[in-house]
């Protein structure tokens, strides 16, 4: 049976962000490590492209501080190469040697005056190096300032700090079937009134021409009160869904990828957080279902919530529907 076919009595949807007329991207909508909008701007200026201030609060947290070393290792060897280059007897305390014992000198002093420690056994003599170590002193002190406020932004940007399973699974559900797909907490923060919203993105073609067509997926739970352990969305498939009569072979043959928003309270910061996600047709697999990853503690005082279970699950049967032509 045709994939438009089975469309036919469905209303695709265009508040997605992607716009209505999307047939000529490429790859999936959302980066699936960063939750961002797999798309790249082209057409403006570099320094216009980029926010470098969201640049940095989303740097990783390893190539941040290899970005701030750098960049103090490279602006010590700049001045360090300054002072070498006004001649290193305007240092006073700098004994005379071979030329890299004397330039490791002079880089150590550039950082210890960009850090303002200035331990005093080198000092500058002379105008020339005395106005460049009182400039680079100046740059250290709104290097340091900026680096502060980078590091404050990162530490106390609120963020969902939500897990996702790394497959979304079609499981026997209420006598039929259903799409679902897992999410937990964890960190020790605490989320309330969640809201979470499920859209299809599907690539069909119309007339000989590839475009794609976006469905909400009704949830048997949108919202929940609080999320204190994992929590799994459930998509029935039924005559009203998308996915209605869709059999594993067309779910491979199919280019699909499912958009999953997740809105929460953050209850420490008084803040909204978001969260999102997303699943290409190969990440989702036909007849599985999840493996419980709560259980009670050994005095059954506690849950112990199982993070390293979040994506296990196991196969099983389907139930056989019958399918109309």
């Amino acid at each position: 049976m045709a994939i438009l076919k089975k469309l036919r009595n469905l209303n695709p949807v265009d508040n997605t962000g992607f716009g209505t007329n999307s047939s000529n991207n490429s790859g999936r909508f959302f980066d699936r490590k960063t939750g961002s909008a797999n798309v790249s701007k082209r057409g403006i200026g570099l320094l216009e492209k980029y926010s470098w201030y969201h640049t940095f609060l989303g740097l990783s947290r390893t190539k941040f501080l290899a970005f701030i070393f750098i960049v103090y290792i490279l602006v010590n060897l700049v001045f360090a190469f300054i002072y070498y280059a006004i001649g290193v007897h305007h240092l006073a305390g700098i004994e005379r040697s071979h030329n890299l014992k004397e330039f490791s000198e002079v880089f150590f002093f550039s950082t210890q005056t960009f850090t303002t420690v200035g331990y005093g056994r080198i000092s500058p003599t002379g105008f020339l190096t005395s106005a460049v170590a009182t400039f680079e002193a100046f740059l250290g002190l709104l290097s340091f300032a900026i680096a502060t406020g980078l590091f404050y932004g990162r530490f106390s940007r609120p963020k969902a700090f939500i897990k996702f399973s790394n497959n979304a699974i079609i499981a026997p559900y209420k006598g039929g079937k259903a799409l679902m797909l897992r999410l937990a907490p964890y960190k020790n923060n605490n989320l309330a009134e969640l809201e979470t919203k499920l859209t299809l993105a599907m690539r069909v073609d119309e007339n000989g021409h590839m475009v794609n067509r976006f469905f909400t997926l009704d949830l048997e739970i949108a919202k929940v009160n609080a999320l204190s352990l994992s929590w799994t969305l459930v998509h029935p498939i039924t005559d009203k869904s998308p996915l209605f009569e869709f059999a594993e072979e067309d779910f491979k043959k199919t280019e699909m990828e499912l958009l999953i928003f997740v809105k929460a309270f953050d209850e420490v910061f008084s803040n909204t957080v978001i969260s999102r996600y997303s699943y290409t047709t190969d990440e989702i697999i036909w007849g599985a279902k999840y493996k419980i990853m709560f259980r009670p503690n050994e005095d059954k005082s506690k849950t112990i919530l199982d993070l390293s279970m979040l994506n296990d699950f196991e196969k099983v049967e389907l139930p056989i529907e019958t399918t109309t032509a």
